[in-house]
């Protein structure tokens, strides 16, 4: 029998949901392929270790940006060289697959996604909107005529939906994420220290000291990079406030994009969300302040789930649709058969 399996193709990471089994695979969403062969080196945390640190003949490559895919070969063979490490595909036997995508996103970035699945070695593909499948995971019944509000702070995305009916009433989307948060460390270091440093130590210095309220210090840390006056390599030391101070113009833009979705929500549902909260998931959950900030910009009590964690409440989403034995989320997902 084919196995089931939900796929969370991240930006930055990548979950994969095993039917019965539950979560079996999280990766960073990169991969390195040898120049001449075109084949695959290494994938996920391995390849992550080498961007920025490859000689010629490799390229270590995120072929995902802004939620969507921007390289259709590199996808399929990251995914093939996922679904070969989880024993997913045999000569007669191919896994079907249920995937998220963001919502809003274009015919041609729709069919990208299915047809790197399908190259990857997928028997059949599913798509379906990434705030569906995080509300569900979140536990929030989408199927009620009760509004719920989510927000779903990505790698390459920031979403908020507000979800009546098992469908969306409303919804922005920005490519303001996680991955533009690390850029805009990078740039202000550039400007004001005069130190140029990598992406993967930006990450590290959001997921250490970063806040984004400015009643919370979480100390300082090093960093190595390259003094862009003398050109040599030289290790400097970074305040939270520095950190505050670099994501201050990111924030802002997802916190604008928060308030133009609840403006567009009709009273009603207004009055639901005031009183449910609004739910807080992805990757930007995890910022400390991020739900007091915005708590304090909307009024509304932000909940940020603790089972699962933030960051696996799509995949578990999911899941939960592979897992419903009445069917109860069929009518919102159609496979495609290759």
């Amino acid at each position: 029998m084919a196995k089931q399996i939900g796929i969370d193709l991240g930006t930055s990471n990548t979950r994969i949901y095993l039917k019965d089994k539950g979560i079996v695979l999280r990766a960073p969403s990169v991969v390195s392929i040898d120049r001449q062969t075109h084949e695959v080196i290494a994938s996920g945390r391995s390849a992550k270790c080498m961007v920025g640190k490859t000689p010629g003949n490799i390229r270590a490559l995120r072929p995902l940006k802004d939620g969507v895919i921007t390289d259709l070969e590199v996808t399929s063979l990251m995914m093939h060289d996922f679904f070969e490490r989880l024993d997913m595909t045999t000569l007669f036997n191919r896994p079907s697959a249920l995937v998220c995508i963001p919502y809003g996103v274009t015919e041609v970035e729709r069919r990208a996604v299915e047809d790197a699945l399908f190259e990857a070695g997928a028997k059949n593909v599913g798509l379906i909107e990434e705030p569906i499948a995080a509300a569900v995971g979140a536990g929030i019944n989408v199927s009620k005529a009760r509004g719920s509000m989510l927000i779903d702070l990505g790698g390459g995305v920031s979403e908020a939906a507000v979800i009546s009916y098992g469908g969306m009433v409303t919804s922005h989307s920005i490519r303001t994420a996680g991955d533009e948060l690390d850029l805009a460390i990078i740039e202000y270091l550039k400007e004001h220290r005069n130190v140029l440093i990598g992406e993967i130590s930006a990450e590290m210095l959001k997921k250490r000291i970063g806040t984004a309220t400015d009643d919370i210090d979480r100390g300082s840390a090093e960093v190595c990079g390259r003094d862009l006056r003398k050109g040599l390599a030289t290790t400097i030391e970074v305040t939270t406030e520095e950190i505050r101070q670099a994501l201050k113009a990111p924030i802002e833009e997802i916190l604008t994009m928060v308030k133009q979705t609840l403006e567009g929500t009709d009273p009603e549902l207004s009055a639901d969300i005031f009183d449910l909260g609004i739910v807080l998931v992805g990757g930007g959950a995890l910022l400390p302040g991020m739900a007091d900030a915005i708590r304090e910009r909307t009024g509304i009590r932000v909940i940020i789930p603790q089972k699962p964690r933030p960051t696996d409440c799509v995949c578990m989403g999911l899941g939960k649709m592979l897992q419903s034995v009445g069917g109860d989320f069929s009518e919102l997902v159609k496979y495609k058969v290759k």
